[in-house]
């Protein structure tokens, strides 16, 4: 087994700190950091993510992936600034406000972060024109809005709003999710996209960026 494919197996079973020790010993091999990345980790989190999708793993294995990862992440981190390695996009993503909600939230944050893109994560109770002005501000492709409530969902038609009357409506891209969102309330509140699941989002998220 090459390092890559056992920096992906290790991910993929939350040894954060063998991942983060082999990480390290690629990067004494000569190994670039972008690759250590593409080959090693990222593949990781896709395999977690389309697992998750089929029920074959559950919210426990994808936390403890996603904590293997960002260890190894943290260390590759300084290399990949010194490559001048980008990130694939950017995202602000949180739980709008009124809801505190964040274990949803957090799962899609991993996943975005499993396919490369840079996440400005608000948390949750987040006003609409905070998310609006934190795209802005860091200059993000997309609004991700979480809410688990029905008496809270309706805060991300003020978000599309608020981002109308921003200016920024053409630029940035506004997806929803959590439990009571529906694809048709996306429509009805005029935001980008819905999808029912963390996987899915962040495939969602990348194709966004693609764009």
């Amino acid at each position: 087994m090459s390092i890559l494919q056992e920096i992906s197996a290790n991910v993929q079973i939350g040894k954060a700190k063998i991942v983060k020790t082999l990480v390290q010993q690629a990067l004494d091999e000569g190994i670039s950091a972008q690759q250590i990345l593409t080959d090693g980790m990222l593949p990781a989190m896709s395999i977690i993510g389309e697992k998750f999708k089929n029920n074959e793993v559950f919210v426990p294995e994808v936390l403890v992936a996603a904590r293997a990862m960002n260890m190894g992440t943290a260390v590759l981190k300084p290399h990949l600034a010194g490559e001048g390695v980008q990130a694939a996009g950017k995202v602000v993503i949180g739980t709008v406000e009124g809801d505190l909600h964040d274990i949803g939230k957090n799962l899609v944050k991993m996943m975005l972060e499993g396919k490369g893109l840079e996440v400005v994560d608000l948390g949750t109770d987040v006003p609409a024109a905070k998310f609006v002005q934190t795209a802005i501000d860091e200059n993000c492709q997309i609004i991700c809005l979480s809410a688990l409530l029905t008496t809270t969902m309706n805060v991300m038609a003020d978000v599309v709003k608020a981002a109308e009357e921003a200016g920024i409506r053409d630029k940035v891209k506004i997806m929803v999710g959590g439990a009571p969102v529906t694809d048709a309330f996306c429509q009805q509140i005029g935001a980008d996209a819905y999808t029912s699941d963390a996987a899915s989002a962040a495939d969602k998220a990348v194709e966004l960026c693609a764009g």
